[in-house]
């Protein structure tokens, strides 16, 4: 039979996935040139579309029927935004929990329109690994009073963070971010040493979008930590979290947008939170059938 496949280059349990598909299914493509959110235009990259969905959960049958649809629908200049649609679509009719996950920078930017959830949910990433966390303090430094957004420690090493939240994610910070950043928390730092001699103390700034290079090279220049959807490459936002499993509520596709917005407002933001306690539901209308649903969502996203 003729057939044609595919091999992922990895896998998170390190096994690699061979998706078949016959031929015949599949037109002959040259390379196609699509367009980013960005703006700009580069060649379609397969092999990143697998690995996204794989990220995501996603089986090696949805996968191939993903495979089979954005590659029916291919064209010179489509959107990597259309191709995402027609993934999310697929996954959606087939797993909603992949479907969920697949869809995280999309569920970030409707963490807004404050950047308090956003703060909470860099919070959690970080007491995930062992930090004890508080968000949104008021700090004491050298010179002047702050206001972090979040200050995470574990032992004699203390973070102080800036979240830059972006419902834009097509946005990029600039150079001026960090600089800013930098000079607020050698400010804040000189203060802590002055009162702990011992302690080690690092900046973080934190984004939902994009750094520019210049930012990037500064942060590097003067060890300044960036955290960015994308950046550093295998310990990004988007890395973070799929590893974590802290996913936030907005990823779910079985709640309404004013649903979900309800939760943020009772300050339910991980879909953990919701998993150990799925009372946050009541009062909300939703009825027992729609709220089983929601909560089998909620427990396959949890689900690493």
């Amino acid at each position: 039979m003729s057939t044609w496949q595919m091999i992922s280059p990895k896998r998170k349990n390190g096994c690699t996935l061979r998706i078949v598909m016959e031929k015949s299914e599949l037109p002959v493509l040259g390379p196609i040139k699509v367009v980013k959110a960005s703006g700009e235009i580069v060649p379609f990259d397969e092999a990143k579309l697998v690995l996204s969905l794989e990220r995501s959960g996603a089986d090696d049958d949805s996968i191939a029927l993903v495979l089979k649809e954005v590659r029916t629908h291919l064209f010179e200049g489509i959107t990597t935004k259309k191709i995402y649609k027609m993934a999310f679509a697929i996954l959606r009719k087939n797993t909603e929990a992949s479907a969920a996950r697949y869809q995280l920078k999309t569920a970030i930017a409707e963490l807004g329109p404050t950047g308090y959830p956003f703060e909470r949910l860099i919070g959690a990433l970080f007491e995930h690994q062992g930090y004890k966390v508080r968000v949104g303090q008021l700090v004491q430094g050298h010179c002047v009073q702050h206001e972090v957004d979040v200050i995470a420690q574990k032992k004699e090493q203390r973070y102080l963070m800036e979240c830059k939240f972006h419902s834009d994610t097509t946005r990029k910070c600039d150079v001026k971010v960090p600089l800013y950043i930098q000079s607020r928390f050698l400010d804040v730092e000189k203060a802590w040493k002055a009162k702990e001699p011992n302690l080690q103390c690092g900046g973080w700034v934190v984004t939902n979008a994009r750094f520019t290079g210049d930012a990037i090279q500064y942060g590097t220049c003067v060890g300044l930590n960036l955290l960015s959807w994308d950046y550093p490459r295998n310990e990004s936002l988007k890395a973070r979290i799929d590893a974590s499993g802290l996913h936030p509520i907005t990823c779910l596709t079985t709640l309404k947008k004013s649903e979900k917005q309800q939760l943020l407002n009772d300050s339910i933001i991980l879909c953990q939170e919701l998993h150990f306690n799925p009372d946050a539901l009541n009062g909300m209308g939703l009825g027992l059938a729609r709220i089983d649903k929601v909560m089998k969502e909620v427990a396959a996203v949890c689900r690493k």
